[in-house]
Order: structure tokens, then C-alpha cells, then sequence
């Protein structure tokens, strides 16, 4: 059995009454390899407006221009990285804060330049997450890249997008699945079921015909971009009593989306 899962845990799924850090530390007590990427994008979003560092918009996404580049970094790398770490800690686990930059970890390329330094995923070491996991560590990953340059990082960072880091990296990495935590149950169908397994095709299906709409779009989205790097992904409501642990232990939570 493949004991080593990547878990991506948005903002949103953390609440007080969150069970996932207590999972991933019982989960790491059982001899699970959690490994865990995290976003942060409302916490940047509070952080650019007490810095007052205006926020510019192209077509829906953010510019991350360099003065902004400043505050996602210090905030994801640090603010949200480093609470995770010191939470999942405190519970009795052992884990350690990492980004996409550490040893050149992340590399990437602008995705688009109206964007500014918001980068997509070119390349992946997984050397620092696998160092941290033998000695026993649970890697805490923020979605922090380099640009890359003719094969070669560089000294500018980018703002990557933590779906896509998530999947990259559990590809990197060896893992099997990707569990996205999110604020929902899962898929559900028309009769308002949650559906426990879909393939890419029935996805896109549900998409067309509008049964799978509005937030839950990007959410299935990211999932169909993690079958690139892994064999399945899983939508997970983090907000569910004990879901992490629960799903790696045979129960059938959530939606599993899986080629046939």
C-alpha cells in the first residue's frame, strides 16, 4: 500500500472546527508520508489592502506585479506557512515549512505576461520534500516558484497557482492520489447526490450540460490538470468531522475522479 498522499489545503477549509492538521498528525502516527500544499489567497488579499498596495485585475485574475510579488511571498511563505507548521506541531506531529523556492524546488514560466509574475509549473525537484520526509518530517509547501530561464532558475519568483503546485509536486513525488480539500461535500448530480466517482469524460459531460457549474467549475478543473501528474484526484469537504482521515481509511467520502 502507497502510504504517502499529497493534500492541497485551500484558505477557505480551515475553520475552528477543522479536524484536517489533527488527521494529517494521526495520519503521520499511523506511518503515513502526509505531504501538504497550502494556498493563502485570502489572507494575501487582506495583507495587500493593510499594505495598501493596489490590486489590479485582467480578465478576473491578479496581477502580480513586483510590488505585490513582495506581500504573496511574505504571506504565503510566511504568515500562512509558518501558522500551519506551528499548528500541526503543537498537535504532536512534526513538520516542516517549505516553498516552491527552497532548493529551487518549483520552477516555472510566466503564464501569461498581463499577469505579471503569476508563473506556471515547468519543472519539479522533488529533492527538499523527499529529504523531509525520510527524516520524518510532514513538508508544509507553499505555492512560491522561480522562474526559469535556458534550463536555469533565476533570482525572480513567481506566484503559482497552489492547485497546479499540488498536483505537480505529488506527481514529483511518487503519490498516487491528490486530495483537494475544499468548503464542499464533493460532485453531486442532478438529483443532488454527491457523486463518489466520475472519469474526465463524465466530468466534462456534467460540465456541458450544466449540472457541474459556477465554483465547483475550477474546482474540477484542477482535478482533471492533477491527472497529468497523478492517477487520481479526490474533492474532499475539509470541513467534515475527521474527512482526511476517513478517506485514507476506507471510507467513501467525497468525489474520486479517476480514468476508467
Amino acid at each position: 500500500m502507497n502510504k504517502r498522499f499529497l493534500v492541497k489545503i485551500g484558505g477557505s477549509t480551515l475553520g475552528q472546527e477543522d479536524t484536517t492538521l489533527e488527521d494529517l498528525v494521526w495520519l503521520q502516527g499511523q506511518g503515513y508520508q502526509p505531504i501538504v500544499v497550502h494556498g493563502g489567497g485570502k489572507t494575501i488579499t487582506q495583507w495587500l489592502e493593510k499594505m495598501a498596495v493596489p490590486t489590479k485585475f485582467v480578465g478576473g485574475l491578479r496581477v502580480t506585479d513586483e510590488q505585490s510579488i513582495e506581500v504573496v511571498v511574505a504571506v504565503l511563505a510566511g504568515v500562512v506557512n509558518k501558522g500551519l507548521v506551528a499548528s500541526i506541531n503543537a498537535l504532536g506531529g512534526r513538520a516542516v515549512g517549505l516553498s516552491g523556492a527552497d532548493g529551487a524546488m518549483v520552477k516555472g514560466r510566466v503564464k501569461d505576461p498581463q499577469l505579471g509574475l503569476v508563473g506556471e509549473v515547468t519543472a519539479v525537484d522533488g529533492g527538499p520534500v523527499e529529504a523531509a520526509v525520510a527524516k520524518g518530517y510532514i513538508p508544509v509547501i507553499s505555492p512560491i516558484g522561480v522562474l526559469e530561464q535556458g534550463g536555469k532558475a533565476t533570482a525572480t519568483l513567481l506566484n503559482i497557482n497552489a492547485d497546479t503546485a499540488a498536483a505537480a509536486i505529488g506527481g514529483a513525488m511518487g503519490v498516487e492520489t491528490c486530495i483537494f480539500l475544499t468548503d464542499v461535500p464533493g460532485v453531486k448530480g442532478t438529483d443532488g447526490a454527491v457523486l463518489p466517482q466520475l472519469t474526465p469524460g463524465r466530468v466534462k459531460e456534467l460540465i456541458a450540460g450544466g449540472v457541474i457549474s459556477g465554483g465547483m467549475i475550477p474546482k474540477v478543473e484542477a482535478c482533471l490538470q492533477a491527472l497529468t501528474y497523478v492517477k487520481a484526484a479526490l474533492i474532499l469537504d475539509g470541513r467534515a468531522a475527521h474527512a482526511l482521515r476517513r478517506s485514507l481509511t476506507g471510507a467513501a467520502v467525497g468525489t474520486r475522479i479517476a480514468q476508467a
